[in-house]
């Protein structure tokens, strides 16, 4: 459910609908009136090049996608985003009834603006700088520009008056060009992952443009309040200092920014998953039978715990195999009846770190099975390519213990996914403090991942739990899950957006005259 670019792939297959070959319209067969646009690094949609040289467009559903579809398609909406390969110019096309703007970026851009600036300097330093950033003005300039010609795509795409809607952390200058180029515009922009301390986020060379381009928006959502509040004191701080274009005046108060005229609100607005729709797909019987035969193919284990990740060094892989270890060498977990099943979704394999991080964990697994595996039974399953949908979904029903241990994360969907498929009220959900979901999740076996022999501690709360205590708590995780999902999210950001009383029409929200 990728409600994020950085949600761990739920999903290989392709919808039917997208699969036909790429027929990139002409202009004109583009309303460019579009009055909802939705702005992220990739469409929903990805351009493959298959091996006859031919082209097509393949739809990889997830938790954003959902949410915005039929908002997309109520208000003639269009989407602005990267097609996933190099040195792809593309015009306008209608795709599966979406208008889609492809931005074009080419294999320098992508590895300065994404791999670089994106993944290498922001990333690492909004998640604690757990790894250290890499601060180079090649990577900034190419970030500027790219985000320049997003905001041009964007002023193409959109009507007059019309709702835009950026997103994450590729695109943070995007708010203040698009203003500048059209001040008609009603801009929200929301972040997908954590936003640092002031003490992190003060490193960066570059830190009063993030904020000013932030605070071209209307409307700045957060996943936590904390987020939220560290922007404010920043925008406070940052956008009234003297700078070379000049010194722009900032007044704030809490969830508001006073920028000149303009009133800027910032905001709280956790994301969430379709949890209807996977409550709904984890009872069927293809799924809970595949379910089953997991558990008879790992040979019918008492305790199967289960990882489910892209590969990367703030989800804490390296934290659940360690104490694991642990607990296999003080001989409180036997071996003959536990097992860990680990699926890591490849991420990044150009970038330094996670190429040192993914040998590191292969390693350990080499290690923990090495000393404790028997011939035909691993401990440690560790599985790393992308798992088709129906396959986890299966995984998630099969679990026993779900173990969610990042270092810091925006939200994790993971752990409400798996919230969302445990309709049963069996199973445990291991988290860590330090994820947004933390603070909504709070019946779950907390753990600071920083602290081993407090994860060991609550790995061994979760496996040996009563089956009373198990339901009772996953009956709590589910009710916050279920009530809160995705379109609520989408709902309550949208609605805050019109709230802000730029000028525009309403947005049409499908179903709206079915709520409360």
């Amino acid at each position: 459910m990728a409600g994020s670019p950085e949600q761990v792939s739920t999903n290989s297959n392709s919808v039917s609908s997208a699969d036909r070959a790429a027929d990139p319209a002409t202009k004109d067969e583009v309303s460019n009136q579009a009055h909802f646009v939705v702005v992220a690094n990739r469409l929903p949609v990805d351009l493959e090049r298959l091996p006859d040289g031919t082209t097509r467009w393949k739809r990889s559903p997830g938790g954003l996608v959902t949410a915005l579809e039929p908002i997309l398609r109520s208000n003639q909406g269009a989407w602005v985003g990267w097609a996933g390969v190099a040195d792809a110019h593309l015009d306008p096309v209608v795709e599966d009834g979406l208008e889609l703007y492809p931005v074009p970026l080419s294999a320098d851009e992508i590895a300065e603006y994404y791999e670089g600036f994106s993944n290498a300097t922001l990333w690492p330093l909004y998640h604690d700088v757990i790894v250290r950033p890499e601060y180079h003005r090649a990577w900034w300039n190419t970030y500027v520009e790219v985000n320049r010609r997003f905001a041009e795509a964007t002023a193409e795409a959109a009507a007059h008056g019309a709702t835009v809607w950026i997103q994450d952390y590729q695109l943070q200058l995007v708010p203040k060009m698009l203003r500048m180029l059209r001040p008609d515009l009603t801009i929200g922009f929301f972040l997908h992952i954590p936003f640092p301390p002031v003490e992190l986020f003060m490193q960066l060379p570059w830190r009063t443009e993030i904020v000013e381009g932030l605070l071209g928006a209307d409307l700045i959502g957060f996943h936590l309040p904390g987020g939220a509040q560290n922007f404010l004191f920043l925008a406070r701080r940052l956008a009234g200092q003297q700078t070379s274009r000049g010194t722009v005046g900032v007044r704030s108060k809490l969830g508001v920014v006073q920028v000149g005229f303009r009133t800027v609100r910032v905001g709280a607005f956790p994301i969430s998953i379709a949890s209807g729709e996977l409550d709904e797909q984890s009872r069927r019987k293809s799924i809970r039978d595949r379910a089953k035969q997991i558990r008879k193919e790992l040979g019918n284990p008492t305790h199967i715990m289960l990882g489910v990740d892209r590969l990367d060094y703030t989800k804490g892989i390296d934290v659940r195999l360690d104490a694991l270890y642990e607990l296999l060498e003080e001989g409180r977990v036997d071996p003959e009846d536990t097992v860990l099943v680990q699926l890591a979704t490849p991420s990044r394999e150009r970038v330094e770190s996670y190429v040192r991080m993914r040998g590191e964990i292969e390693q350990t697994v080499s290690r923990i099975n090495g000393e404790y595996a028997r011939v035909g039974q691993p401990v440690v399953h560790y599985i790393h390519r992308p798992i088709p949908r129906d396959e986890l979904l299966a995984f998630f029903v099969a679990a026993d213990v779900m173990l969610v241990t990042p270092l810091r994360d925006g939200m994790n969907l993971v752990a409400k996914e798996y919230v969302a498929c445990r309709h049963d009220l069996g199973g445990a959900l291991l988290l860590s403090e330090f994820t947004g979901a933390a603070a909504e999740l709070r019946q779950a076996y907390l753990c600071n991942p920083h602290d081993l022999d407090n994860v060991k501690d609550a790995m061994m709360h979760a496996m040996h739990q009563s089956r009373e205590e198990g339901r009772r708590r996953m009956r709590a995780l589910r009710r916050q899950v279920l009530a809160h999902d995705v379109d609520r999210w989408a709902r309550a950001f949208l609605g805050a957006l019109a709230d802000t009383g730029a000028a525009g029409p309403a947005l049409i929200t499908p179903g709206e005259e079915n709520q409360d």
